[in-house]
């Protein structure tokens, strides 16, 4: 017997048909004599309606009253599952990330997972009941409800496999693997078998919508194996686990893009100690991530900054700015959401030189200005003007041969 935890997302929960399609799915998964705890999403478009709403009440809504709203959409798909589960004469039971409970920061919006209470779980599985719990959402130490950030219930399902030691975690998508790009754009893309945590860190962090961030982070920190699959089929999908020697015979493993930050710059800026953390300072206390930053050489005690932050905080990033340029006495604030980033990841780069020049010339022959350059020890990202993203992505692919790669999982 196995412990498993699966992960549904909002398209795989995107209706009555699709979630009992799922309860079909987590059933066999049972039968075949599993212990078993379901993490799901919202349904399909569900967040994005209370956001809007949020919206359109106030400009800057309450982080605390957001957080509360925007966590009922995973309330509703879990005890539809439930249901689901219940009607095929099956012992199920719904919890929300608060009765748990899963312990977070204070962080609204963007909370982090610090503890996870598995009692009440365990107990349950031992009296043969299929565990569903909300994703996305949990509590802090003083009672509030929070949320963990757009596509948190990724984080969830791993965070609570990590803290029960499960075999396994299933993410399931609308998507059957991690591919080498977005086969929307490239049709040739192929289907990886697997991908290393740090590889799938650099793509989740660069634009790839398959799995979260920090979800990756929980995997990795605590060997949680993952496996990524589609809930319309049963074709095997993608292990994202600890790199071996296969993995970094590949030179580039993957092509990613985002095109959801916005760049802003900071003109005459006084070149002394301390200016760049009273420039950053308020951002942070604001729980804005900043991603690139340029900064030019000094002339006459004065430079330039430049940096990138994601457009959902675009607005209050530049403001916050505008106010701490005026400040510190600097010049101008400009500023640019027409822009995309660009990225070329594998663990293989760690061993081969000429990949930076091969990305450059790449891009140039096609006419495509680079405005910022970030580099890793197994990723190189550009930014790059929004028309030209998607042509960049399949010239890159290409010029890489990740188009010919003989790793398609079918």
């Amino acid at each position: 017997m196995a412990l498993v935890v699966q992960k549904y997302g909002g398209t795989s929960m995107g209706s009555i048909e699709r979630i009992r399609n799922v309860a079909k799915r987590v059933a066999k998964t049972y039968d075949e004599g599993n212990d078993l705890v379901v993490v799901v999403s919202a349904m399909s478009g569900e967040t994005n309606k209370l956001v809007a709403l949020a919206n359109e009440m106030c400009e800057f809504p309450s982080e605390r009253e957001y957080d509360v709203m925007v966590a009922t959409g995973e309330q509703v798909s879990m005890s539809l599952l439930a249901m689901a589960l219940q009607s095929m004469g099956y012992k199920a039971k719904s919890y929300c990330g608060f009765q748990l409970p899963i312990i977070t920061d204070s962080a609204f919006s963007k909370a982090r997972i610090e503890e996870i209470d598995d009692k009440r779980v365990r107990e349950d599985l031992k009296n043969g009941v299929i565990v569903v719990v909300a994703g996305f959402q949990g509590i802090d130490r003083q009672g509030n409800l929070t949320t963990l950030g757009r596509g948190g219930s990724d984080t969830s399902a791993v965070a609570v496999a990590a803290a029960m030691k499960a075999d396994v975690c299933e993410i399931y998508t609308d998507v059957d693997g991690i591919y080498t790009t977005d086969p929307r754009i490239v049709p040739e893309a192929s289907k990886l078998e697997k991908i290393s945590y740090d590889e799938m860190l650099e793509m989740a962090s660069l634009g790839s919508k398959v799995l979260q961030i920090r979800s990756v982070e929980f995997a990795k920190k605590y060997d949680v194996v993952v496996h990524v699959r589609s809930s319309f089929n049963d074709n095997p999908g993608t292990l994202v686990t600890k790199e071996d020697a296969e993995m970094e015979a590949v030179l580039v493993s993957g092509i990613t893009y985002n095109k959801d930050e916005a760049k802003i710059s900071v003109l005459r800026v006084p070149d002394r100690p301390g200016i760049a953390a009273k420039l950053f300072s308020p951002l942070s206390a604001a729980n804005i991530t900043v991603d690139m930053i340029i900064q030019n050489v000094s002339h006459d005690g004065l430079n330039d900054m430049t940096f990138t932050v994601p457009k959902s905080d675009f607005k209050k990033a530049l403001k916050i700015v505008q106010e701490t340029a005026a400040e510190i006495g600097a010049g101008s604030v400009s500023s640019d959401e027409n822009i995309a980033k660009v990225s070329i990841i594998g663990v293989g780069m760690r061993s081969h030189s000429g990949v930076a020049c091969k990305m450059f010339e790449t891009l140039s022959s096609e006419g495509i200005n680079i405005l910022m350059i970030s580099t890793s020890e197994i990723k190189i990202s550009c930014i790059i003007e929004l028309k030209y993203s998607e042509l960049a992505i399949r010239v890159l692919h290409e010029a890489f041969g990740l188009d010919k790669l003989s790793v398609k999982a079918e």
